[in-house]
C-alpha cells in the first residue's frame, strides 16, 4: 500500500528530493564517510584556513582518495530520479551528499547543500574550477603519491589527527589565476552551508518532498523538509532506519532506495 500511495504522490509532480549518503551506498559508499574511515573529527574550516601543515594535509589525503569517488557510477535510484526530472515529475533536489552522483545520472536541477569533491573553489579571488584539472599539477609536484582506490577510504575532508599531518611533505598547488589558496569545494565545519537558497526555493514550490536515504540527523535537510511543509506540502521518506521527519511523514517505508524507486516506477510508468 505504501509504494502505491507513494506512486501517488510522484504522479502529481512537483516533487522536491531530499537526498543522502544512503543513497549511494549501492555505489560502494560507506553511509557515513568524510573522514577517511575514521571516528576521529576532520579538518574544520579554521584549521585550514589558519595552518599550511593543515592545507598541506588536506590536499594530500584528497589527492590519495578524491579518484576512488570518482569512478563510482550513479546508481539505479540516480538514474530514476534523474529520468523523473526530465520528465516533469521532480523539479529539484537537494542533496547532503559530496559524491556528484545526481550529476552524473544526468540530474540539472540540484542544490549540493555540502559542496562536491568534483569542484574546487580559490578562498581569494573566487574562481570555482574541475577538480579534474588540478588533477595534473598536483602528480607533477607530488610524484611519489599513490591512489588509495577504495572509495570506503575516501577522505575529501581529512581526520584532524595532528601527528600524520606534521609529517605531510606534500606540496600545494595555488589558484592558477591569482596564485590564492585553493580548497576542495566541500563545506567543511565551521564554513557556511552552500545552496540553501536555491534549495529553499525548490521546496517552496513542492507538493510532495521525498527524503531518499538520510536520517535528516545533519539539519540542512530537514531545513527542506520544514520549508516543504510551511508551504503546504506532503512527505515522503524512503531510508533505513529512523529519521527525524518520520511523524511528519504522509508516507514512509523502511527499505532500500534503488529497489523502492524501481517499484514506483514501474507503476508510474505501467
Amino acid at each position: 500500500m505504501s509504494i502505491e500511495r507513494l506512486a501517488e504522490l510522484m504522479s502529481r509532480g512537483d516533487v522536491v528530493v531530499v537526498s543522502g549518503a544512503g543513497l549511494s551506498t549501492d555505489s560502494g559508499l560507506p553511509d557515513y564517510r568524510g573522514s577517511g574511515g575514521s571516528e576521529k573529527p576532520s579538518v574544520d574550516f579554521d584549521m585550514f584556513t589558519g595552518s599550511h601543515t593543515w592545507q598541506r594535509w588536506v590536499w594530500q589525503r584528497n589527492q590519495e582518495t578524491w579518484r576512488a569517488l570518482d569512478a563510482l557510477a550513479p546508481t539505479e535510484g540516480h538514474t530514476i530520479l534523474a529520468e523523473w526530472e526530465r520528465d516533469g515529475i521532480v523539479t529539484g533536489t537537494a542533496t547532503q551528499n559530496i559524491d556528484g552522483l545526481h550529476v552524473k545520472a544526468g540530474s540539472e536541477r540540484v542544490a549540493e547543500m555540502h559542496g562536491s569533491f568534483t569542484r574546487v573553489t580559490c578562498l581569494d579571488c573566487g574562481e570555482v574550477t574541475d577538480r579534474a584539472a588540478l588533477d595534473p599539477r598536483l602528480r607533477e609536484l607530488n610524484p611519489h603519491t599513490v591512489d588509495d582506490p577504495d572509495p570506503a577510504n575516501a577522505a575529501i575532508l581529512a581526520e584532524a589527527d595532528y601527528a600524520k599531518a606534521a609529517e605531510s611533505t606534500f606540496t600545494v598547488a595555488q589558484c592558477a589565476s591569482c596564485g590564492g589558496t585553493l580548497k576542495p569545494d566541500i563545506v567543511f565545519f565551521g564554513e557556511a552551508v552552500q545552496a540553501m537558497d536555491e534549495a529553499f526555493d525548490y521546496a517552496r514550490d513542492a507538493k510532495t518532498i521525498l527524503v531518499v536515504g538520510s536520517s535528516l540527523l545533519v539539519m540542512t535537510g530537514m531545513w527542506v523538509v520544514t520549508q516543504g511543509l510551511s508551504s503546504g506540502a506532503d512527505i515522503a521518506i524512503i531510508n533505513r532506519g529512523p529519521t527525524q521527519a518520520d511523524r511528519l511523514a504522509d508516507v514512509r517505508i523502511e527499505g532500500g532506495i534503488s529497489e523502492t524507486l524501481a517499484a514506483v516506477d514501474k507503476i508510474l510508468t505501467g
